[in-house]
Parts: structure tokens; sequence; C-alpha cells
């Protein structure tokens, strides 16, 4: 029979501590680390920007704060659906999910998704690693919005041959060529990827083809109030362009290509990049506010639980 290994007669501790708890005891630092990080990056935003003309905006119209909120919340509230669909997170489970989508804008693509996962380990009680969950979500995240791109594609070819929105043959057919063979990679290996049920993975799918509409019109919507001198019908063409633009995956400088079209339809080149500028203030603002008030909750909760 053998013997149990013998701790140190200092400390107590076993000599030889397993991979396992190693790992474990590491991964405990994963989402303070991510949270310092996202909170010192939006510090530095701070300093990138002139606040005097988002004050002078939210004086002139609170509608656009309203609307901004509505359409800044509709990425934490689709994944607090799927979540709870899938794993019966409560409420306060939108607070986790906020701070992922700010850290995936202001720290890096996809930390977000590290920090969810991190939580998820440590906060949902479901049957193994919430790790194959997350993955499916983000797969079908970025599988929805090809599907979204291609039939915007569709529907807005008229308008994007007469406004161009600076695309070029050989990146549009390019980028379609990928978006395709990507999806059509992702159906045939979809036992492989995905380890969801085929009926979640459709709600999951679903539910974001749903955010990214949602998302598509509430931005026209906005842009609509911030320069109520265009008709509203433009500003539904120009947000469809957006979004072909913005994941066009071929596409080189998306950002650049977007203002140019943005003012080609705008007119006023100073109004419009006026507006541009003031979004994001507005974004930052809202990422900046929210993730502190989520950290002061936390260290509230924490107090509470001690």
């Amino acid at each position: 029979m053998t013997e149990p290994a013998a701790s140190d007669p200092v400390s107590g501790a076993m000599p030889n501590a397993s991979p396992v708890s190693r790992w474990r005891r590491l991964g405990g630092f994963v989402g303070p680390v991510i949270s310092v990080g996202i909170l010192v990056c939006a510090l530095l935003e701070v300093n990138k920007h002139d606040w005097h003309k988002l004050i002078g905006v939210i004086q002139a119209s609170p509608l656009i704060w309203l609307v901004l909120a509505v359409n800044y919340l509709s990425g934490p509230v689709g994944d607090w659906v799927i979540f709870r669909k899938l794993w019966k997170i409560p409420v306060e489970g939108i607070f986790p999910l906020i701070k992922k989508m700010i850290g995936n804008n202001l720290l890096l693509s996809y930390v977000g998704e590290v920090y969810f996962y991190d939580w998820a380990r440590r906060h949902v009680h479901i049957a193994g690693s919430p790790f194959g969950a997350v993955k499916d979500v983000a797969i079908l995240s970025a599988l929805a919005g090809y599907a979204m791109t291609l039939l915007m594609l569709v529907l807005a070819l008229p308008y994007a041959t007469s406004f161009g929105f600076g695309i070029s043959g050989t990146e549009l057919y390019g980028s379609i060529g990928v978006m395709l063979v990507s999806g059509l990679v992702i159906t045939v290996l979809r036992n492989r990827l995905l380890s969801l049920p085929r009926a979640d993975l459709v709600f999951v799918f679903g539910v974001h083809m749903v955010r990214l509409l949602v998302n598509t019109v509430l931005t026209a919507v906005l842009w609509s109030l911030m320069l109520p001198n265009i008709p509203l019908s433009s500003w539904l063409i120009l947000s469809t362009g957006r979004l072909l633009i913005t994941r066009l995956p071929l596409l080189s400088n998306p950002e650049i290509t977007f203002v140019g079209a943005l003012q080609l339809l705008g007119g006023n080149n100073a109004a419009t990049s006026d507006m541009i500028t003031v979004i994001a203030l507005f974004i930052t603002a809202i990422h900046i506010v929210l993730f502190i008030a989520i950290l002061l909750l936390d260290l509230v909760q924490k107090e509470r639980n001690a």
C-alpha cells in the first residue's frame, strides 16, 4: 500500500502541488488582471478627447443619450438572453457581460471572452467546463456577422454601387469568398468545432442576428437625431454600409473607408466629423462610467460576503 506524501514540517504544504491546483490558483488572478488592464485603458482614453463637445450635445438633445444607451446595451442584453437560456444566469449576470464587451473594445479582441469564462467558472453552477459554451457563442457571433453582412450586401448592392462606400471589387469579392468558406467550414465541421446541442446553436445564432439588426437600425436613428437635415432613409442606407465595411474581412482600413462614405452622404464634412467624434466620446464615457460603477459594486458585494 502506497503511503501518502509527507507534508512540509514547517509550512504544512504538500511538497509537489498538482499542476491542476497550480493552474487554478493562477486562474484566480485572470479576472483581476483583466479588470485592471481595462481600467487603465479606459482612463487613458480620457486624455484623448475633447469632452466639451460631448457636454454641448448632452445639453442640446438628451434623447441622443437614450438611443445610444439602448444601442450600447443591445450587445450585453443579447448575450444575457443567450446565457440565461444556456446556464440560467441571474439578472446580475449582465454586469460581467458588460465588462466582457468593454474588455473587447478597450483592451484586446476576445479578452472579454477570457474574462467572462473566468467569471462563469467561478460563479455559474453547470456540469463540466463553461469553455465550450463561451467558445460556441463567440464562433456563432462571428458567423452571424458574416451572414448578416451577406444578407445586407444583397439588399444594399444597388446603393453600394451608387455611393461607392470605397470598396474595390477585389476586396469585395475576396471578402465574400472568405465569409462563404468560413461559414461552410463551420457548418461542415460543426460537430467538431461546436459543443452545444443543435437547438441551442440555432437559438444563439438567432439572437446574434437580431442584435445585429437592432444595432444597425438604432445606429441610423442615432445619426438622424444628430444630423436631422438628412433623411432617416439615407442614414439607414449608410448604416447598412457601415455593417458591410466593418465586417468585410479583407477590407483594409475600414474606419477610413467608413468615414469617407459617411462624409459623402452627410455632405457637410465638418458636421459629419464632429458627429463621429461625439459618438466616440459617448461610447468612451459610457465605458468608463459603467466599468467603474461595476467595480464599485463588486467591492461592495465582497464586503458583504466577507
